[in-house]
């Protein structure tokens, strides 16, 4: 049995953080270097959000059912606009991945850095209101998922654009 919860019905800090992360993501983005081709920055920009849906369409749905995100358990407008905050994650991710050089064990200890830096924004998000877990999850069980997510990036990435683009 599916029960709609409803945890705000107001326009409050969790939209105005969505918002803000939105503008604040994609400004940086706009105005840092161009380091890397057209075709990467947009692999990057949507690495995010895709992984985002399909989490979200996999773990937060029934049977598991173990998060819901927004107001309401049922998707509304901010949650899908929430998915465009991931946008620049994978970019930023990997622009600095570039930047920095990053290589070897380096490779590491760079997803772990990232990993608790997604972790301690995700517990923000816990915090005011956009993500609510249920059904025994909690933050810890998202370490796996970032860690998982930003190997795959550096994987994919590496396979598809560092060969060509960086030889």
């Amino acid at each position: 049995m599916i029960i709609y919860q409803i945890y705000d019905r107001h326009f409050n800090i969790n939209e105005y953080f969505i918002l803000f992360m939105i503008l604040g993501g994609f400004s940086l983005v706009y105005f840092m270097p161009k380091i890397m081709p057209m075709s990467a920055m947009l692999f990057c920009l949507l690495f995010g959000p895709f992984f985002g849906m399909f989490f979200d369409h996999s773990i937060a749905v029934p049977p598991l059912d173990f998060y819901d995100v927004g107001d309401v358990s049922d998707y509304e407008f901010f949650d899908i606009l929430s998915y465009m905050m991931y946008c620049p994650f994978g970019y930023l991710f990997i622009y600095f991945f570039e930047k920095f050089k990053v290589s070897g064990l380096l490779c590491m200890v760079y997803i772990l850095a990232w990993t608790v830096g997604a972790i301690a924004l995700e517990w923000l998000c816990v915090k005011i209101g956009i993500f609510h877990y249920k059904n025994g999850y909690g933050l810890r069980y998202s370490i796996c998922v970032y860690v998982f997510v930003e190997s795959l990036l550096v994987i994919v990435y590496h396979y598809f654009f560092r060969k060509r683009v960086y030889r």
